[in-house]
């Protein structure tokens, strides 16, 4: 059997995969919002009770596990993988004069390049942390998975932000320059074999000794291998907190100013970028119940003309890079199932926008968007985003980012085009 651990935003789900693809057992955990001082016990606690979870039985047939985790989430950590800092999450912004130092090194374009990347965080610890200075630099998905196997590595997905070559899979010498080469894991390929679970960790968790830990990828990723795609123009969109938006090209495509950016993918390229806008800014109006009655009411097939940029908050990263971009929820109308409709609405505007800036940059047109996440059992919301995008929409036949890790933990390297298994 094999194990896929996704780490989301509110929550964790593991994944248990029989060889042929087959779904043995799920489970999940939620740890809602966080302060940045609860969040790496939280998460460890929950890295743990997860597994626990799972029949004992499964447990003791496990032969490899992978962990996906939020892009550009950093701890700070000593030599045992103590964090000395509280993490800084994902979305964080406060990093601006290191992003800067990053622009004048790599430029504009490049995926480190922004307040909120992996490398602007090392660089704004290393300069805030005083004498609690850090032995290591990890992204979330690299400190959980060396919890799990002692090994401290970050696979090309999570190091992107982080500054990696992708051409040489190295650090490059403009980073190590900057951040210290000793002080960052090293970059490995996604499902790299790391080591096994350590024996201490298997017995108290009642493992499989010989199960294998694998370097894993980022959430939005790993929604993308559950899907299963693997032809370029084949495109899947995660509706969760955030929206996520990754495209399959041929070509890479980097651009900073509009918040993209390319992972590797074997012979391939995963292009796309994430918005700040998605199901996070429709929870602070609307109850899952209400989403769910008002979206009954909605005619979908006609706009309502309300121009909304639904965000949760000041500030967007795709598919325009802009810290001071103000939500625009106005005018309100009477109807709470207009003022839904009208928020669908911008959401689909932001993916459709998304979408047709990646082909202008370069990357193989969207023929084809499967749906990941949440949002994807919203009927009205998928109706509504077909008629923008104008190809077909789908739910991925596997939603979970969890599945796609444990597809990871099962092929390996070898499950991207042209990669090479261990």
């Amino acid at each position: 059997m094999y194990l896929g651990i996704d780490f989301g935003t509110s929550g964790a789900r593991a994944c248990v995969m029989a060889p042929g693809g087959q779904i043995e057992d799920m489970v999940r955990l939620e740890f809602g919002e966080l302060t940045p001082d609860e969040a790496a016990a939280s998460w460890s606690e929950v890295l743990f009770n997860l597994i626990a979870q799972v029949p004992a039985g499964l447990r003791r047939r496990l032969l490899a596990l992978a962990v996906d985790g939020t892009s550009a989430t950093v701890l700070a950590c000593n030599e045992a993988l103590e964090t000395v800092y509280p993490p800084l999450l994902y979305n964080d912004a406060r990093a601006v004069d290191a992003a800067m130092t990053i622009r004048r090194a790599a430029g504009a374009a490049h995926p480190a390049a922004a307040a909120t990347s992996g490398l602007a965080k090392v660089l704004w610890l290393k300069n805030n942390l005083g004498q609690n200075r850090a032995r290591l630099y990890l992204n979330q998905a690299d400190w959980l998975s060396a919890l799990l196997s002692g090994r401290a590595a970050s696979d090309y997905h999570n190091a992107l932000k982080m500054g990696v070559d992708l051409e040489t899979g190295q650090w490059p010498d403009w980073v190590t320059y900057l951040a210290d080469i000793d002080t960052l894991p090293l970059p490995v390929k996604p499902g790299t074999a790391l080591a096994l679970l350590e024996r201490p960790r298997a017995r108290s968790l009642g493992i499989n000794p010989d199960c294998l830990v694998r370097a894993g990828t980022t959430d939005s990723i790993a929604a993308f291998l559950a899907a299963g795609l693997s032809q370029p123009g084949e495109a899947v969109t995660s509706l969760g907190t955030t929206l996520v938006l990754k495209l399959l090209s041929k070509t890479r495509v980097d651009a900073g100013e509009y918040g993209v950016y390319s992972h590797w993918f074997g012979r391939y390229w995963l292009a796309g970028g994430a918005s700040n806008a998605g199901g996070g800014v429709l929870r602070q109006h609307f109850s899952d119940a209400e989403l769910v009655a008002l979206s009954a009411d909605i005619e979908v097939e006609s706009d309502t003309g309300l121009d909304y940029y639904p965000l949760p908050r000041k500030g967007e990263r795709f598919p325009v890079n802009d810290p001071e971009l103000a939500p625009r929820l106005e005018p309100r109308p009477a109807s709470r199932a207009e003022f839904l409709q009208g928020m669908l609405e911008g959401l689909a505007n932001i993916e459709a926008r998304g979408y047709s800036v990646l082909a202008q940059l370069g990357a193989t047109p969207a023929h084809s968007v499967y749906t990941a996440g949440g949002g994807a059992r919203n009927d009205a919301w998928t109706r509504i985003r077909a008629r923008h995008l104008r190809v077909p929409v789908a739910r991925a036949g596997e939603q979970e980012a969890c599945y796609g890790a444990a597809r990871l933990a099962f092929f390996g390297s070898g499950l991207f085009p042209g990669g090479s298994d261990d």
